[in-house]
């Protein structure tokens, strides 16, 4: 039997926990979600999963010495840790469960956007498995960043108007979006690379993180390609890390967000080209049933990720 750990409980966990049920019904799997408040989660579904808050979880020790949480042995009595709690909480464990040895099934991949927090999730000797979140085709762009064929990677977001609202916006700016009609088409409300977006948006552009950590490229082809391979084969080029590319490839890509009055479906438009071709994937993802503000493929993605770690 395999123990999995979820981070987080919300739609997205309760829709991984319900895409489990062949596993869970089966005796295969054993599932725990980890919430804040486990209060807030009674009288909800829970899909066959045993709901816990951070008591119940902890070592005694840990509570003794604050200053060691979260600590790495919290996840010793699991196989694999799937992260769907938000990018505030991937970052404070995933480090940690990296640390643990354990793999980690990424969810909220925005986190990645901070360096230090990127150091601590490749720093091993855990596994980071990154999901592709509610968009696909990324195996055909991962293949041609690999051969150094990208020299553009775009990605169009559009949302519903109102749930992009953000606390820090303007007051003009919040009702011209709650004033957004239908026949007004798209309003592009930011425009940049992900690390600037993940930082006003965390809850709707992870996607765009992810579609830099596709396309970042691989470390050899990075330090083998032009004048880098005289480097290398001196032996005096540096080894260009994952972490390395990633921040690269965070500044390569370029994200415009837009809002829509009235559209119940999350869609996203991918371009990219270079040497290796162009390419162009426009998706338009159902709801999650477990909420509508969230997309469905989200969920599909991690359950999918999660059953190939457990394949081994």
């Amino acid at each position: 039997m395999t123990s999995v750990l979820l981070l987080g409980f919300g739609a997205i966990g309760r829709h991984v926990a319900r895409l489990l049920s062949p596993e869970l019904e089966s005796g295969a799997l054993a599932l725990t979600a980890l919430v804040s408040e486990r209060a807030k989660h009674e009288g909800r579904p829970n899909h066959g999963a045993e709901v816990v808050d951070l008591p119940r979880l902890i070592e005694p020790a840990d509570h003794a010495d604050p200053g060691s949480f979260p600590s790495p042995r919290m996840f010793d009595r699991f196989d694999v840790i799937v992260e769907c709690a938000g990018v505030p909480a991937a970052a404070r464990f995933g480090p940690a469960v990296i640390a643990s040895g354990r793999p980690l099934v990424l969810t909220s991949v925005g986190a990645m956007a901070d360096p230090d927090i990127r150091a601590g999730l490749l720093a091993g000797p855990g596994r980071l498995h990154v999901t592709n979140g509610a968009i696909g085709g990324l195996d055909v762009l991962e293949a041609a960043a690999q051969s150094d064929g990208l020299d553009s990677v775009e990605i169009t977001t559009s949302k519903e108007a109102s749930g992009l609202i953000r606390p820090w916006m303007p007051e003009i700016e919040v009702e011209r979006l709650r004033a957004l009609r239908l026949e007004d088409g798209p309003l592009t409300v930011f425009e940049g690379n992900p690390a600037e977006a993940i930082e006003k948006f965390p809850a709707n552009v992870n996607i765009a993180v992810a579609l830099a950590w596709a396309t970042r490229g691989l470390s050899s082809a990075a330090s083998a390609s032009g004048s880098g391979a005289r480097l290398a084969s001196t032996g005096s080029a540096p080894e260009r890390t994952d972490a390395d590319l990633l921040g690269d490839s965070l500044e390569r890509v370029q994200v415009e967000l837009q809002a829509v009055a009235g559209q119940t479906q999350s869609a996203h438009r991918i371009r990219a080209s270079g040497s290796a071709g162009e390419f162009a994937f426009d998706i338009r993802s159902t709801p999650s049933p477990e909420n509508p503000a969230t997309s469905g493929l989200t969920a599909l993605s991690v359950t999918r990720t999660l059953r190939t770690v457990m394949a081994g």
